[in-house]
């Protein structure tokens, strides 16, 4: 009876989300939640089961606290290790993701990618929430990996079922990567290393291990290339890989305003930051939540 009646009480507060799609393939604003609290298991289980099914999902008008930050991501299976960047002080895990208005070019994430890819077991999600950010310009996008390969054609999933991806976090974060080469005047604190170099291989087309489906795991910013294939008889495929799984078709693209949290599962989706917002500031605070390492 107890147990009938604790699964009544959880059905009642996964009902009371309210999920409004923001495009075709993939995004969804949720409301009926006050992130401000720790929440329920029902309140918990919803918020888990809307971030899968919709990849990327959004909570405006959440008042931000540090702690509430880190508590959700607890709350959702606990921090990952986030190599490179420096954490706020007291608070590890939280990185503040800000340019400054008076800063060039430099813009964290800019480029289409899944987080982490490079660690031999990637985020499951990760959690942005916005303290400080334009009225207009600096939005982000996301693009749905699950539609991107079911739309591929029938031979091509059956080689890529079969193959390995390589990746690697160097072109980025190397000591001599694309980040080392902008650090001059830069306000965001990030350590290049030649750690960076390290390789780890990953299903191309991992089997996301809560809903089942298949996924197209590959990125531009941290594959390198097939697992026992050269570079260059990778690139003609990795490159087609690319540009297919960005397809306008697979993607939303969200406008920031001040106190909202995005979440987005990392084993079905990439992003980019768009860099469009020259002279005026804009923050968020950034924490991943530990991940299992892919599988077919």
């Amino acid at each position: 009876m107890q147990c009938a009646t604790a699964r009544h009480a959880r059905l009642a507060l996964m009902s009371a989300l309210t999920i409004d799609r923001i495009a075709g393939a993939l995004g969804a604003e949720l409301t009926g939640l006050d992130l401000t609290r720790r929440l329920g298991d029902g309140e918990l289980d919803a918020l888990r089961a809307a971030v899968v099914e919709h990849k990327v999902v959004f909570l405006r008008d959440q008042h931000y606290a540090t702690q509430h930050l880190e508590r959700l991501t607890e709350q959702l299976g606990g921090h990952g290790h986030t190599p490179f960047l420096e954490a706020m002080p007291d608070h590890p895990g939280v990185v503040k993701v800000v340019r400054e208005a008076h800063e060039g070019g430099f813009n964290f994430g800019g480029a289409w990618h899944s987080d982490w890819s490079f660690q031999p077991a990637p985020p499951a999600f990760t959690l942005l929430w916005s303290v400080d950010v334009p009225t207009f310009g600096g939005d982000t996008m996301w693009s749905n990996q699950q539609l991107a390969y079911e739309t591929l054609s029938d031979g091509l999933r059956a080689t890529l079922d079969g193959l390995d991806v390589v990746h690697s976090a160097g072109w980025a974060y190397s000591a001599d990567g694309v980040l080392a080469r902008s650090a001059k005047g830069r306000s965001m604190q990030i350590n290049t290393t030649d750690d960076a170099l390290s390789e780890h291989a990953h299903p191309a087309v991992p089997t996301h291990p809560e809903s089942g489906a298949k996924v197209l795991f590959v990125n531009p910013t941290y594959s390198v290339r097939f697992d026992g294939w050269s570079a260059a008889d990778s690139a003609p495929l990795l490159q087609h890989l690319y540009a297919h799984s960005t397809r306008d078709a697979f993607t939303c693209r969200f406008r920031w305003t001040p106190d909202t949290l995005a979440i987005w599962d990392n084993r079905s989706t990439q992003h980019n930051a768009l860099n469009d917002y020259r002279g005026v500031r804009r923050e968020l605070h950034r924490t991943t939540v530990a991940g299992t390492a892919p599988t077919r």
